[in-house]
């Protein structure tokens, strides 16, 4: 491996000397790093690291080192992320093909445990799960069964590969999503490989991926192509990015959630049109946002257009890795690490360069719902009722049956599930689901749910027999806090069990 520009620096961890491509010995060497938005400095970290001549070059890094912020992209380099994360649907392909490749090995003499992963590859078995029975004591029951039996072959093929395979490790059915089970356990911050520290980056098979970034994780979506190729160790080719800044200032009123910041964040971004570009916050009030509230707004990326929505690691960060059970070795290596290469956010911190900066004052944020059709529109609550009659007409497909005919014109319709009559009509509740990465990410928007349901409950409320209710926790220890708390019960007693 090549040193060109002679930034490669021991740091001393616990006692144990690590190996790093040092930014700061870059700046010392008068070459301005400080200014380049964090995203850009992570980027800039993976090329010294991997330089090599042939796959990156010296020019590669000359290249990010002069980003101008008002540029449009035109420059590419190469990008090697630390890990491969990947769900049970886009993950399976992979796992195939490295089979394949095992047995075509096997076909010219070749040995083929030598096919493996080259980076680690971690796979989270969450998207099959369907609800199929609901608000019942032996729902949970009954759904894991159908799970297992559905795709019992893909999940024993998926256990095959764990098994066979270095590198490649599978978190099992009946755990929790994928993106949550990444920010709780799978996420290390800062990666080690042999004596050599460096930042965790990540790209997977699945848009929302981005949720990491809220952990100081930079990591994307790709298409499973890309995900083979940087399984296999190949880079991933990509145009230097514009960064637009986020500058967040004040504090969450009372009374709203981060569901009703990720949506004012969302609108605020899509008109920006952030297609293509980084996005990063920073300001005064990264310090009043807790680390839940940063990922849920860092897995709407693909909802607001851009590739990523980055949030700096600093105390908050420190704290999460620490309330969330990680190695007290590997929380002191993140924050040496991240203080050494001046990627450790604070509040005397210099803002970095943006190719546009946007403001967000957090106290202006107000309770609103998305809808009534895509999940990126945002609505006050006062207006939620205006605008579904405005737009009713739209969605109603006319048809000439009878049933059509009335739901056009608004005729309640009566109903009876599991033996109980009642009227349906235009706007009528039918599926209650508490789940999705953007919920399950927030212990606050859990316990919220928790709480409202405790207080129906005690005012007598229940659920219409024509509501199909579920509960999706985003992985094992929400269902432990909700368990804790005591609100388990109530939202049981509501159906969702």
């Amino acid at each position: 491996m090549r040193d060109s520009f002679r930034c490669r620096t021991a740091l001393n961890v616990d006692g144990r000397s690590v190996q790093v491509a040092n930014l700061r010995a870059l700046e010392k060497r008068g070459r301005p790093v400080a200014h380049l938005p964090y995203t850009l400095r992570i980027l800039l970290e993976n090329l010294l690291r991997h330089e090599d001549g042939v796959s990156v070059t010296a020019a590669d890094i000359e290249g990010l080192l002069r980003w101008s912020p008002t540029a449009a992209p035109s420059t590419e380099i190469p990008f090697v992320p630390g890990r491969v994360l990947m769900q049970d649907f886009t993950g399976v392909p992979a796992v195939v093909d490295l089979a394949s490749m095992r047995d075509a090995m096997k076909k010219m003499g070749g040995d083929p445990t030598k096919v493996n992963p080259n980076q680690p590859v971690e796979l989270v078995i969450d998207h099959s799960v369907q609800v199929d029975a609901y608000a019942s004591t032996d729902a949970k029951r009954k759904n894991t069964e159908l799970e297992f039996a559905r795709n019992k072959e893909r999940y024993q093929f998926l256990r095959w590969g764990q098994q066979a395979f270095r590198n490649f490790r599978v978190v099992p059915p009946d755990t929790g999503i994928v993106h949550q089970v990444n920010i709780e356990y799978l996420a290390r911050v800062v990666m080690m490989s042999s004596d050599w520290a460096f930042p965790d980056t990540v790209v997977g098979t699945d848009s929302h991926t981005t949720m990491v970034n809220g952990l100081g994780v930079l990591g994307w979506g790709v298409g499973g192509i890309e995900a083979e190729a940087a399984m296999l160790g190949q880079a991933v080719s990509m145009l230097i990015p514009q960064v637009v800044g986020v500058r967040l200032e004040g504090a969450l009123p009372e009374g709203t959630t981060a569901t009703d910041l990720v949506l004012r964040v969302t609108e605020l971004l899509r008109k920006a049109n952030v297609v293509g570009k980084f996005v990063e916050f920073f300001g005064t009030g990264l310090d009043q946002l807790p680390l839940a509230d940063r990922a849920t707004v860092a897995n709407m990326a693909p909802e607001y257009g851009a590739t990523c929505g980055f949030f700096p690691v600093d105390d908050v960060t420190i704290e999460y890795l620490r309330f969330s059970g990680r190695d007290d070795r590997q929380v002191r290596l993140v924050r040496s690490y991240m203080r050494e290469q001046g990627l450790l956010r604070h509040g005397a911190s210099p803002d970095p360069e943006y190719s546009e900066v946007l403001r967000l004052d957090l106290s202006t944020i107000e309770p609103c719902l998305a809808g009534p059709k895509r999940p990126q529109d945002r609505l006050p609550l006062a207006k939620v009722k205006s605008n579904f009659a405005a737009n009713l007409p739209s969605m109603v497909v006319a048809k000439k049956d009878d049933a059509s005919a009335n739901a056009e014109s608004g005729v309640p319709q009566m109903v009876e599930v599991h033996g109980r009559r009642g009227q349906i009509e235009n706007g009528s509740v039918v599926i209650a689901a508490i789940t999705s990465c953007t919920n399950t990410s927030n212990p606050s928007v859990m316990m919220a749910a928790g709480l409202v349901a405790k207080k129906a409950v005690a005012r007598g409320l229940t659920s219409k027999p024509w509501v199909k209710t579920s509960l999706a926790p985003g992985s094992k220890v929400v269902t432990e806090y909700l368990t804790q708390a005591g609100l388990t019960p109530f939202l049981e007693q509501l159906g969702f069990y």
